[in-house]
């Protein structure tokens, strides 16, 4: 029989991107409280313009970690480092320059664990490559906003010793490192929008599983295999499960062939079962792997060239945006009910 169970790699990445989230949490209050305690208005901006950033980011880390597919806690570590700094970002010991000073580094953390789940992605498997594509935003963002907060640290400390204002051209030695930043990594970076719309998140997914295909195809590893299967077969439950739960029957009334795609998703899930009793050693593995391939891109295209367009055609970008928030909602979690039942 295939296993369904993610791998000790699969996992470890799962933890980093649920230290990201929890650590999010930590950057965004932080900045709140900068805001309310901060009298300078260049400096207010300033901390306004990252909470901006920050607040969407969570978003996208969200997305990130439903499109990976595996539901984890954070690491115990981690959650105690975010107690400790809250209760020093709270109290009254620290400066405001010192608490700045805190959440830098807090960034820069933030900003290397986003840089080993994208290298660390390059490693393990092109499907995760793909699931965390948004990721490449918050990367971008977060060492943005370590080089503002340098020229924030300059601006709070000159004042703590001195009481006066240091030369004013430290702006614009930030926004020269900004720009030279951009230069050498901007061209790798995916921009994207503050929310996904259910087409793109839908999308997504079905480029996600034409990964683990390819992966499927061009290996014979048995741990390789199982592997791969065992990360196919959730995605396609979680992704089906959800979009009968959410998106079949919003389109219903517009889109004439609902039925159709229920019962081609029936299908699939039956095959599903099949190949998940199947050792991948056997002989038919392989072959019964090619027939839910044709299944899946049968549906796929039915989606993209048939149903997309009537989504497109009677809801706003709102309404679509909304839907995909509830797409994302319910894959969260149907996840987490198929990670307790594993």
């Amino acid at each position: 029989m295939v296993a369904t169970l993610e791998d000790t790699k699969r996992q470890a990445i799962a933890m980093k991107l649920a230290d990201m989230k929890a650590l999010q949490k930590l950057l965004i209050a932080n900045e709140e409280m900068f805001i309310n305690s901060c009298n300078d208005s260049e400096l207010s901006q300033r901390f306004r313009d990252m909470l901006e950033d920050d607040r969407k980011n969570m978003g996208v880390l969200e997305t990130t970690i439903v499109q990976y597919g595996i539901q984890v806690e954070p690491k115990e570590t981690v959650t105690k480092m975010i107690e400790e700094a809250q209760k020093l970002m709270q109290g009254s010991e620290l400066t405001l320059f010192e608490k700045v000073g805190q959440h830098e580094l807090l960034k820069h953390k933030q900003t290397m664990t986003g840089l080993l789940i994208h290298k660390a992605a390059q490693v393990v498997g092109a499907d995760i490559e793909a699931a965390i594509t948004p990721l490449n935003t918050v990367n971008f963002e977060n060492r943005a906003h370590q080089e503002q907060l340098k020229g924030v640290l300059e601006i709070l400390g000159v004042r703590e010793l001195t009481g006066k204002d240091p030369d004013q051209g430290v702006w614009a030695r930030v926004q020269d490192a900004m720009a030279a930043m951009t230069g050498i990594i901007g061209g790798a970076v995916t921009r994207s929008k503050d929310e996904m719309n259910i087409t793109e998140i839908i999308s997504m997914d079905h480029r996600k599983v034409d990964t683990l295909f390819m992966e499927i195809e061009k290996t014979d590893d048995p741990q390789k295999l199982q592997e791969f299967f065992g990360q196919l077969y959730k995605d396609l439950s979680v992704h089906s499960e959800a979009e009968e739960q959410i998106v079949y029957p919003a389109v219903r009334s517009y889109y004439g062939d609902t039925q159709e795609l229920y019962d081609e998703q029936a299908q699939m899930k039956q095959m599903l079962a099949q190949i998940k009793s199947l050792n991948p050693t056997s002989s038919n593995f392989k072959g019964q792997i090619q027939q839910l391939k044709q299944a899946v891109q049968d549906h796929v295209r039915q989606e993209e060239n048939d149903m997309f367009p009537q989504i497109r055609r009677n809801l706003s970008e709102a309404q679509m945006e909304q839907m995909a928030t509830q797409f994302k909602s319910a894959k969260s979690q149907i996840q987490q009910e198929m990670s307790g039942m594993s």
